[in-house]
């Protein structure tokens, strides 16, 4: 009786400690152009143990599919952060943010501002 409560105890431990490896999170990350959109998925792939990332450049979201054995959020908002760009978790430092290319300073107001006027010029075309 002793065995079969043992090998219930460690199969029901095992199931609670068992990591996912296709986890679905998003996150905020902050950006503005089609550039950063590019720059913001090529860094989350490049990290060990994700396998898709979409960045949504009207909400921002960042979708991911990862593998919790191998990241986690806080790994992946460093590595978005290394290449210039904040989430809620991790900022950029100013030495990482001035990597970014002058038309995705989404810090600076003037060029969110002259990336909106794009938007609308957009959006009146339609």
């Amino acid at each position: 009786m002793k065995k079969i409560i043992l090998i219930c105890t460690v199969l029901f431990s095992t199931g609670v400690f068992a990591q996912n490896k296709n986890a679905k999170a998003s996150m905020e990350v902050d950006g503005i152009c089609g550039m950063c959109k590019q720059r913001i998925e090529k860094a989350a792939i490049r990290t060990k143990g994700v396998k898709s990332a979409v960045w949504n450049l009207d909400t921002h979201e960042l979708k991911l599919i990862y593998d919790e054995r191998k990241t986690d959020l806080t790994i992946i908002s460093k590595k978005l952060a290394s290449v210039g760009h904040d989430t809620k978790e991790v900022k950029a430092t100013e030495e990482q943010y001035e990597t970014v290319h002058p038309c995705c300073k989404y810090r600076d107001k003037d060029v969110v501002k002259d990336h909106d006027g794009e938007k609308q010029n957009k959006k009146n075309k339609k």
